[in-house]
């Protein structure tokens, strides 16, 4: 297995629980390196753990709405919640929420993560609120059954003005480079946009004393259909207001194909490009993000394999 030189990679599995690994290694016939800790991204001051489910933060919704078609497959919800300036957080974090109500046994729910979507000064810009991109869960159960996510369906039913329980912030493991000059390639699956809107807001829809981008922001987002596509108007809003700064790529697997007439998958977007990404990979400031569905981590590491292979490397 190929992974990449001096280029740290960074993902997160939104297909099952909320896990997050952190992958560094370099290309090499030898076994990887131990994982090393990352100081290129911005990891002072950073806050984990302020609430906890004993003792959450109790925000309010302030806005709940749909962002999908109504013929996508699924529903995906948009909201913020306040936070009062309680919950400081950065782009990349997540934060816990416990669904009201009990489980089968009778105990409050358990905690489920989700990534933050809006930038550490918010969608309102008063560092005052927290959003989040949730896709209702509903599927049906070996015995023919319905069954609905408990907290996803809590989240997309929240209306105005509802209490939610907060805990978290939690993470480091995908922080934003602190770079501005960096190059910062963002591969993204449905809901696994939330973390990027976080980073795309600040490099290009904020002003920061202490901060402005100048570097290549390059994101690939992959949905089922042009229906799915989420913040597709926020995103091309960035692309005219930066346009050498910002590259966007969607894949949408349902309604594309390549030219050998296969589904459009990130990795079959990605491998349109892979010559220019292999150059980008080997660059001491380039750093490559993937949060979504573990399936396109095989695809796109065949495509940089056997570039490496070419090339000499393994």
């Amino acid at each position: 297995k190929i992974n990449f030189n001096k280029v740290p990679l960074y993902y997160r599995n939104v297909s099952g629980a909320s896990r997050l690994v952190s992958i560094r290694a370099q290309v090499t016939t030898e076994a990887p390196a131990k994982v090393e800790k990352i100081s290129k991204k911005q990891e002072e001051g950073v806050i984990v753990n302020k609430f906890r489910p004993k003792e959450p933060y109790v925000g309010r919704c302030l806005l709940n709405t749909k962002i999908t078609g109504d013929d996508a497959p699924g529903e995906t919800w948009h909201m913020v919640f306040s936070t009062e300036g309680e919950v400081p957080y950065r782009e990349g974090q997540s934060i816990g929420v416990i669904a009201d109500g009990v489980d089968a046994n009778g105990k409050p729910h358990k905690l489920r993560l989700y990534s933050i979507a809006s930038s550490a000064l918010g969608d309102f810009g008063d560092s005052k609120t927290v959003s989040l991109c949730v896709k209702r869960l509903v599927y049906t159960n070996d015995k023919g059954e319905e069954v609905k996510g408990v907290c996803s369906n809590f989240l997309c039913d929240l209306k105005p003005g509802a209490e939610v329980k907060i805990t978290g912030p939690v993470g480091k493991e995908m922080l934003m480079p602190k770079d501005p000059n960096a190059t910062v390639i963002m591969l993204a699956t449905g809901t696994g946009i939330a973390p990027f809107r976080s980073f795309l807001w600040k490099m290009f829809f904020e002003k920061h004393e202490d901060y402005k981008f100048n570097g290549t922001a390059w994101l690939f987002l992959g949905v089922p259909t042009s229906s799915s596509l989420l913040y597709k108007e926020e995103f091309e809003k960035m692309k005219e207001k930066a346009p050498e700064n910002f590259r966007l790529d969607f894949a949408v697997s349902r309604e594309q194909t390549n030219e050998k007439g296969e589904k459009m998958y990130i990795q079959t977007r990605m491998a349109q490009y892979a010559e220019e990404l292999w150059t980008l990979l080997q660059k001491d400031n380039t750093f490559i993000y993937m949060c979504g569905l573990k399936g396109m981590e095989q695809g796109i590491d065949e495509i940089m394999s056997s570039l490496a292979e070419r090339d000499g490397i393994v």
